[in-house]
This record gives structure tokens, sequence and C-alpha cells, in this order.
């Protein structure tokens, strides 16, 4: 009685729905009255046939370069193929049905390959293989499942085939498929630019930082030759610079305990920062976004203590400690007990000179051995630090920090071009958006 209300309810709020002009309602949603709602199986062809099951042992003795697709991913590479052409890929059994808005659920193949049989080969007919990838792409299809046991699921051959699907007309599908497809491939240039210029980072701090590639302003001496090199703790370093302990540089100091109460006020004069908050958004060198405020007065009674801007704060204790997180503060800041802050002597050293350095060190490796991960200032102290002269370690510091701005304004880039393909998908997938007009019209 209760489910047939609910339906009854379901259906009084579809009828009052305002369907736009040139739209209809349908078991798929609201979509142009130009497109079809048809079966998988009368608008595709499932081509199972064409699967071939072969285990990683018998794949281990045929190695070549065709690939061998499993439901989500490329298996490994085979000397024969069994199947060429366009093909839509979605798994039969599997985990990934569970994680539809986060994992892409099927795959767009071309070319000579080959597929286990957990996956469903789709055959473009009426709707191409492209629209198909695209359309059940992050769909949930949950209620065409059945469970195979915790966590588990399969979609078997006449279940897909019952599934609905909206077809648009053929130009309208290769218009869609080709600015979504344009959007992916626009995504992965963005991630391989990325990927080059951390590497180039990685490599520059690897060369900067301990004077083996020397900036050309300072590679040479009074009388216009080489500087040489000499021998340390640490190796061979420049002849003008020095190893020094971290606690030479500054103190480490832990922060205060953070009472409930005080919690998620976003009005102070003092953000009060906690070791989530270095995942927040803006965070990404520089610590400015908090998720908690506290005023002076509160301040002082709870006995906080105010980190000025400039320190190096990190996690201290638990597992957070092996995630190598460390970020500076833009402004004078309080910190709860599971961060530590390195309050550097600017008079001594560069700051952002000194967090490049520490970025290229694990402190993980200098975890307490106790029950709870956890860092010892005593410890943290002794870490030895290569140093030049405090205009080399600017100019350094410069170089490094330009590359931080370009990695940030490149993954901001990349973030946009996520969430702009998200909606597009929403969008166009559903005719919302309407990249080629009805024939009508």
């Amino acid at each position: 009685m209760a489910e047939q209300m609910m339906q009854g309810k379901a259906s009084e709020i579809v009828a009052k729905q305002i369907i736009p002009a040139g739209y209809k309602q349908t078991e798929v949603g609201v979509i142009p009255k130009d497109w079809e709602v048809m079966l998988v199986g009368d608008s595709f062809t499932v081509c199972n046939n064409l699967r071939l099951p072969i285990s990683s042992k018998v794949r281990d003795g045929m190695s070549g370069s065709y690939p061998y697709y499993g439901p989500t991913k490329i298996q490994g590479y085979i000397n024969e193929y069994r199947v060429e052409g366009e093909f839509a890929l979605i798994g039969e059994d599997g985990d990934h049905f569970l994680k539809f808005d986060s994992v892409n659920q099927t795959q767009l193949v071309s070319g000579k390959f080959n597929v286990n049989n957990h996956a469903h080969l789709i055959k473009g007919n009426v709707g191409s293989a492209k629209w198909f990838y695209w359309f059940f792409r992050n769909l949930d299809i949950s209620i065409y499942l059945t469970r195979q046991g915790a966590g588990r699921f399969k979609l078997n051959k006449a279940s897909l085939e019952r599934i609905q699907c909206a077809i648009p007309p053929t130009e309208e599908q290769l218009a869609i498929t080709t600015v979504l497809s344009d959007s992916d491939a626009l995504i992965v240039s963005l991630e391989q630019l990325i990927a080059k210029k951390q590497a180039i980072k990685t490599a520059s701090m690897q060369q900067l930082l301990t004077g083996r590639t020397r900036l050309p302003q300072f590679a040479r001496g009074p009388d216009g030759a080489p500087k040489s090199y000499k021998s340390s703790e640490l190796g061979q370093i420049p002849e003008d610079w020095d190893v020094v302990c971290a606690g030479d540089l500054g103190k480490f100091r832990g922060g205060n305990g953070f009472p409930v109460i005080e919690q998620g006020k976003l009005n102070g004069e003092y953000p009060f920062y906690k070791v989530s908050d270095m995942n927040n958004e803006g965070n990404d060198v520089y610590m400015s976004a908090s998720n908690n405020w506290i005023s002076k007065e509160d301040q002082s009674r709870i006995g906080s203590f105010v980190f000025p801007s400039g320190c190096i704060v990190f996690a201290k204790v638990g597992a957070a400690v092996f995630l190598e997180r460390k970020k500076i503060l833009s402004m004078p800041s309080c910190i709860d007990n599971n961060m530590a802050a390195l309050e550097l002597n600017i008079a001594k050293c560069d700051v952002n000179f000194v967090y490049h350095f520490l970025q290229s060190i694990r402190f993980g490796d200098f975890v307490s051995t106790t029950a709870l991960p956890s860092l010892n200032a005593s410890v943290l102290s002794k870490i030895k630090i290569i140093m030049p002269l405090i205009k080399e370690q600017t100019a350094i510091a410069t170089i490094l920090s330009d590359m931080d701005n370009e990695l940030q304004a490149l993954t901001q880039k990349l973030e946009k071009a996520r969430a702009l393909k998200q909606g597009m998908m929403q969008q166009l997938l559903t005719g919302h958006i309407r990249l080629l007009l009805p024939k009508e019209a």
C-alpha cells in the first residue's frame, strides 16, 4: 500500500512538471521530441560471441601487441586478436557498478583487440558505439543488476538488452560525442602537461637545492672562474654553501588543543587550522582557507599560541604524517595539537627556500616508533639542510615558486575542464542543450 502511494505521488510530480516546448516526457526523463527511447537490444548489437576468455597464466605465454580488455581496463597484451573495429565495452560483473559517478562504467575501443568474458561487447546500430560509451559512462544502472556476493554485482546480457536508452538522430549523436571526446582530449592533455611540469620541477629541485646546478649569477667567483665544490656530510656541495640543522634556522613547536565548542566559527582574527584544512581548496602552498576561526579574546582565554605568518606547518600525529603535506602560513594563525610548525628566523634564511628543501625530505622517516605515529621536535631539529647565502636562497626559491604557481594554475584549469565536461555530459546527453536543431525547425 505504501509503495502504491509513493508511486502515485511520483506520478503526480511528473504530471505537474512543465515540459518545455519541443520536449517530451519519457521513461528516461524529459528529452527532445525528435529523440527516441529504445531498448539497448534494439538500438545496439551485443557481440559477446567475439569474446576471448584466456587465463592470465596462458596469456603469459602469448605476449604480443594486441590489447586484451577486461571490464574496466586493459588486462595485458597478446599475440592475436579476435575483434576489429569500433566497439563500446561495459562490464558484466564486478564492484565498479557501485562507483558509477566516479569510475567510468564503459570503455571505447577501436582497432584490433580482444575482450575477456567479464565485459559485454557493444557494436553500433541505430545508436553508435560512441553514443553508448558516453550515455552509459557514468549512468546508474543498479536496478538492472543482480547480486553475486557482498559488493559484487552482475549485468547479464538479457538485462543489458532491456535497458532503455535515449537515442538522438545520427548526426546529433556524432556532434555530441565529438564535443565530449574533444573535452576528454583537453583533459588528458592537461593531465600530461601537469605530469611533465611536475617532473621538471622535481628534477629542478634535485639540482638547485643541492647546488649541482648553479644559477649563472652565483656560479662564478669575483675573478670570473667557476666556483668549486667541497666535501660535506651530505656529499659534494658548492664551496660557498654550508650544512646546517633545521633547528639552527628556527624552532619546531606543536599546536594547542582545539575545544569542540570553539569549532565551526567563521568569524575572528585568527584561522584555527586542523590537519584536514590542508586539503582545502586554495591551500596549495600557502595556508589561507580555514573551516574554523577564533577571536583574540577566545584565543587568549583558551591559551592557543599564535604562529606568525611564514611558519611551515605539517601534521605531527597519526597517519597524516605519512602524507608528507607541508604548507606555509599566510597570516598569523593557530593550529591544533595534531599539527606542528617550524617558526623560522627570517634573518637567517628565505622561508620559501627552506619550504622547498623540506619538501624534498620525508618527515615520515623520522616518526617515533610508537603505536601512534608521531614526530618529535628534537629529532626534526637535527634534519640537515644545505644552505647557500640568502640572496641565492631567494633566487632559487623564486624559480621553484614560479613552477609551483604554474602547476597551480594548470591544476585549476584542469579542475575547471573536468567540471565543464561533467556539466556538458548532463546537458548534452539528455538533450537539454542542443547542438543541432531538429529538422522540422
